[in-house]
């Protein structure tokens, strides 16, 4: 079963029914003692960093789930906010991420190009290399973004996908059994659809 961590920042609910159309049992939880027993993991998120850091602190999630991504090595997907959460800090806040992957949280900047912040809408990915969460994701693969803050990875061996906004950006990462995507592929139709179907069947 996956399991859904419920720190009150996510569209837990959008997920949940993906998976399900998909024919996958999830549970969307809050307690550190389903988590700890979790197979699989998926870390959504809406909203800002400091206060999802606090919430998962609050809850007593942070070491149950460092102990069940780092040392029992199951996988985990972080989805936007949840993305910026696995890294080590985000320019949005001062609080410590959960530094699963060597990355940190930056900000679009509009500069001379009159861009809008948020990126907010569909855009398509470039795969950087071959690995199961995006397997068989048509190479016109468009997924549904809306954020104002972007990974930026410190290993370029960690990158998956990249999109271009006012420049390229990382908006998937891998590293061991943690993935990390900055759009919602719970909005993404037919492209999310596949790429939570890799994750539950091939990650």
């Amino acid at each position: 079963m996956i399991t859904i961590v419920d720190y009150n920042m996510g569209n837990s609910g959008s997920i949940r029914n993906m998976l399900k159309k998909l024919g996958f049992d999830s549970q969307i939880t809050s307690d550190p003692r389903r988590v700890a027993a979790a197979g699989k993991l998926i870390l959504p998120g809406v909203g800002a960093f400091d206060a999802g850091m606090e919430n998962l602190e609050r809850g007593g999630l942070i070491p149950v789930l460092n102990e069940r991504v780092l040392a029992a090595r199951i996988p985990v997907l972080g989805i936007c906010l949840g993305m910026h959460l696995m890294s080590r800090s985000s320019a949005e806040g001062e609080r410590q991420g959960l530094g699963w992957i060597d990355a940190e949280a930056v900000r679009f900047h509009p500069g001379g190009n009159a861009l809008k912040v948020p990126h907010m809408g569909w855009n398509g990915v470039t795969a950087m290399r071959s690995e199961t969460l995006v397997q068989d994701l048509p190479v016109d693969s468009r997924f549904y973004f809306v954020h104002s803050y972007f990974i930026r990875c410190r290993r370029e061996a960690d990158v998956l996908l990249t999109t271009s906004y006012g420049g390229v950006f990382h908006s998937a990462f891998q590293c061991d059994n943690v993935w990390g995507v900055q759009f919602h592929p719970e909005k993404s139709h037919k492209f999310g659809m596949r790429l939570l179907k890799n994750f539950a069947e091939r990650c």
